[in-house]
């Protein structure tokens, strides 16, 4: 089955968001303006929420935007427990790049009550340190010109792949604002995530919906804290791929295939 893709999902269309049946988190990165005044690639490197859960039509879909990588940001554990991409008979690459060890709810005793804001941002910026190597993994897989179109994804496509959207991003050269608001885009997506829970597997929907909000939640403020944090820390986002091991001609890389 072929699908072709609708005009509203074609460049300049104001469509960020790819229509799925079972995703509810998949966004175009493209299209956004750099201080230096260039633009991210339309088409080139997509965000998303678990592609495990990706029907037959979704499958199509996805294939349809002509992507040659996935970049799984899950667990071991997530992936035994739900599977990975259902498209191993096509010619994928296919890059597991564990950010957690483990989920939080497995590790994080979380009061109901708590600042989403500072619960997210502290978060967050434990990713960047004990995600790093898996992180600077997601750039060199990005540094090659031969991997795009590409999809990074973890299980909502929100805590995880926010993280390395906002390192990509920042690497480009994308202000906070954008970064942060892009980030904040996938709060819609988790009201949608928990209807399609409570519609097809409601056994897991007390799951979902018993954690507390801050694991929900996608406030951009909690974004722009995590930037202040890696200025602060090393100068900009270029300091820390720099700091986690990541080649200046790998950013150059990068640079080169995502910005026009």
């Amino acid at each position: 089955m072929t699908i072709e893709l609708e005009p509203r999902d074609r460049p300049g269309a104001n469509a960020r968001h790819v229509a799925m049946e079972g995703l509810f988190n998949v966004r175009d990165l493209g299209g956004y303006a750099t201080v230096d005044g260039r633009t991210t690639r339309w088409r080139t490197l997509y965000r998303a929420d678990g592609l495990n859960r990706a029907g037959e039509g979704d499958v199509e879909r996805l294939l349809a935007l002509g992507l040659r990588t996935v970049l799984d940001l899950r667990t071991h554990g997530e992936i035994e427990e739900r599977g990975r991409f259902a498209a191993d008979h096509v010619t994928l690459a296919y890059h597991h790049l564990p950010v957690l060890r483990d989920t939080w709810e497995r590790w994080v005793d979380v009061a109901p009550d708590v600042d989403p804001v500072a619960f997210l941002a502290q978060r967050y910026e434990e990713m960047l340190d004990d995600g790093a190597a898996a992180l600077a993994g997601a750039l060199e897989v990005l540094a090659d010109a031969e991997a795009y179109p590409a999809v990074f994804h973890c299980a909502a496509g929100k805590d995880r792949t926010g993280v390395l959207a906002a390192v990509v991003l920042g690497l480009l050269g994308v202000d906070d604002d954008t970064i942060a608001t892009d980030y904040g885009l996938s709060k819609a997506a988790m009201a949608s995530l928990v209807d399609w829970v409570r519609a097809n597997v409601p056994e897991a929907l007390d799951t979902m919906t018993d954690q507390p909000p801050a694991f929900l939640d996608a406030p951009p403020r909690a974004m722009h804290e995590v930037l202040q944090v890696v200025r602060t820390r090393f100068g900009s986002m270029a300091g820390y791929v720099g700091a986690i091991g990541v080649d200046d001609d790998v950013v150059a890389a990068v640079r080169a295939n995502l910005l026009t």
